[in-house]
Formats: structure tokens, sequence, C-alpha cells
């Protein structure tokens, strides 16, 4: 039987906030036209929304059309500056990933734009883990499409969803497959959920998930 776990990124496998707004910051200062300077509060909040929400709601005093563009500039450059930079990954990651590897299918899905994840793993160097990764940016589809997407595509008979806000838990149940909270992450979902306090429990959880 093939099993796969399926991760969120931001607030799960890593914490890239300050990364983020230093690039989006930067870029900013660049562009004669671009009134807004991003905060690390307004950036944990976006965490885990579509590029279009994002976009409509940063670049406010702008139109569709033009936010649109913005956060294009934006996020380009964000995959740039972390692909330099990187980000901070969760204690316990790697060696956590590595003993998962051994037995399950890894996957990321994330609402990010493309080229994000790739900028996480290649910084990082953490390719060997993953079997497939998918986003919003690739599909112009949501995490629950994605995650399905992932699971059909790799023929998956028990799969399972890792993420850290009602979103992701959402998408999970969108997506058929069960979730386990992240609990060290950026949100809250509802009581009663599998949960995890630290990455390095996972392994012990996704036996219990999984079977």
């Amino acid at each position: 039987m093939k099993k796969g776990i399926i991760f969120d990124l931001d607030g799960t496998l890593w914490d890239s906030s300050e990364t983020v707004v230093d690039s989006w910051n930067e870029k900013l200062k660049s562009i004669p036209d671009a009134d807004y300077e991003m905060s690390y509060e307004q950036m944990k909040g976006y965490m885990g929304l579509t590029m279009e929400e994002i976009a409509y709601s940063f670049f406010c005093n702008d139109t569709k059309e033009r936010a649109m563009e913005l956060l294009n500039l934006c996020t380009d450059y964000e995959n740039e500056y972390i692909e330099k930079h990187g980000g901070r990954l969760f204690d316990g990651l790697e060696e956590t990933l590595a003993k998962l590897h051994e037995n399950y299918f890894l996957a990321i899905v994330s609402n990010c734009q493309e080229g994000y994840i790739e900028a996480f793993l290649k910084y990082h160097k953490l390719e060997d883990f993953f079997d497939d990764i998918e986003s919003y940016g690739r599909t112009q589809h949501g995490k629950g499409y994605n995650i399905r997407l992932v699971v059909e595509r790799n023929h998956l008979d028990k799969a399972v969803y890792v993420g850290d806000i009602m979103g992701d838990y959402n998408s999970a149940m969108e997506a058929g497959i069960p979730f386990i909270y992240a609990a060290y992450g950026f949100g809250k979902v509802p009581e009663g959920t599998p949960e995890i306090p630290d990455i390095r429990e996972l392994p012990e959880k996704a036996k219990e998930v999984l079977g």
C-alpha cells in the first residue's frame, strides 16, 4: 500500500516571514509609484491565502490589475531572494524528513507562487526528501484541488495533509483526506484534530493516522 504525507510549507516546514518581508520591502522601494510597506504581522496574516487574495488585500489602493502586477514583481523577486537567503527551518526538520522518507511518499502543496517551493528546496538542499510538489501559481487552483491532484497522479492509497491554519484543515477536508495539525505554526484549527506540538513527533502521529 502506497502511503503519502503531503505538507503545507509556511508555518509547517519553515518560517520564511522575515525573508519574505525583507524581499518585498526591498522591491517596493525600487518601484516609484508603489507606496506600500509590508510588516511581519501582515505577512504572517497572509500565509495560506491565494495570490489574488494577498494582492487585493495588500495593494488595496490600486486597481486589481495593478495589484496583480505589483504582486508579480514582488513574488518574482521573493523567489530570487529566498534562493540566496533561505528561511528558518523548524527544529528537527531534516532528520524528521529523512526518517519519514524511508516509509512514505512525501510532497508539498502550497498556495504560493510558482518557484517558491523550488527556492525553499534549493536553498536548504532538501530536494531529495520530496517526491512531488504543487502550487497555486502553477495550477491556478487552491490547496484542496492540488492535494487531490497529487494524491491521484501519484496513485497514493492513503494520504494525510499536514498544515497549521484553518485553510489547511479545510483544504484537506475538501480533498477527502485526514489532517494533522502543526500546532507550532501560525494558526488554529478545530479542537480534537490530531496534532503535533513539534515536527519531530510527526512519524509517530502519521503512523496513528495512516495505519
